[in-house]
């Protein structure tokens, strides 16, 4: 009935029908190797650390991400966050489960929203996104970080800005060997760092990053 009044359109090209067109799905920006081993930035060949990730510490072991991160996923993403287009996340797993490959983890987990702006929105799409890919990986979903405080939206931070303002964002009181955590895009990894940390000072001790997009620089 609600498509009826209000009849659905894709968020990439507009044209009448789901929320993301088979078209559209079809020829989203793939990430393909070589990778970085370590943060999968794409590579000229593969490489265990590449520029953007050497010299840091992360607490993740891999990162990985099925489409690059443009201008037209940026506005499919946006179109996810923010207009409360839930049903992308079915096609955004299908894309992920095909690009990336199944995590070696027990579990699945996911970075919890902002409290404020998870609650303005209603939604969270990458709680969404790791409810879809536990199904389609046969893998236990699992709440395992909080998000106690609020932090500034990290578009427009430099790297430096974007690692302090997430730092001890996120809490963990326990946490299985091996988890794989899900996130909407990876941009510097600086949201994935530290949701990693708190999981490894939880008990993790391999971290594996699953998004849907990502910045490739």
């Amino acid at each position: 009935m609600l498509d009826l009044l209000l009849p659905q359109r894709c968020a990439a090209c507009q044209a009448p029908g789901p929320q993301l067109c088979d078209a559209c799905l079809e020829t989203l920006p793939r990430i393909e190797p070589p990778l970085c081993g370590r943060c999968g930035a794409p590579t000229a060949w593969p490489v265990r650390r590449c520029r953007e990730c050497a010299g840091r510490r992360l607490a993740f072991a891999r990162a990985r991400a099925a489409a690059a991160y443009d201008e037209r996923v940026r506005s499919l993403v946006g179109a996810w966050k923010e207009q409360g287009l839930r049903r992308l996340a079915r096609p955004a797993a299908e894309l992920v489960a095909t690009a990336v490959e199944r995590p070696a983890a027990e579990v699945l987990a996911f970075v919890p929203a902002d409290p404020d702006r998870g609650l303005k929105r209603g939604h969270h799409p990458a709680e969404a996104l790791a409810r879809e890919l536990a199904a389609r990986w046969s893998l236990p979903l699992a709440p395992l970080l909080g998000r106690p405080r609020a932090v500034r939206p990290q578009r427009g931070l430099t790297l430096a800005e974007r690692r302090r303002n997430v730092a001890r964002a996120f809490t963990a009181s326990e946490s299985p060997r091996r988890v794989a955590l899900v996130d909407d895009v990876y941009t510097t990894g600086a949201t994935a760092n530290a949701a990693a940390s708190a999981l490894r000072a939880a008990g993790a001790r391999h971290v594996e990053i699953v998004t849907f997009a990502r910045a490739v620089r």
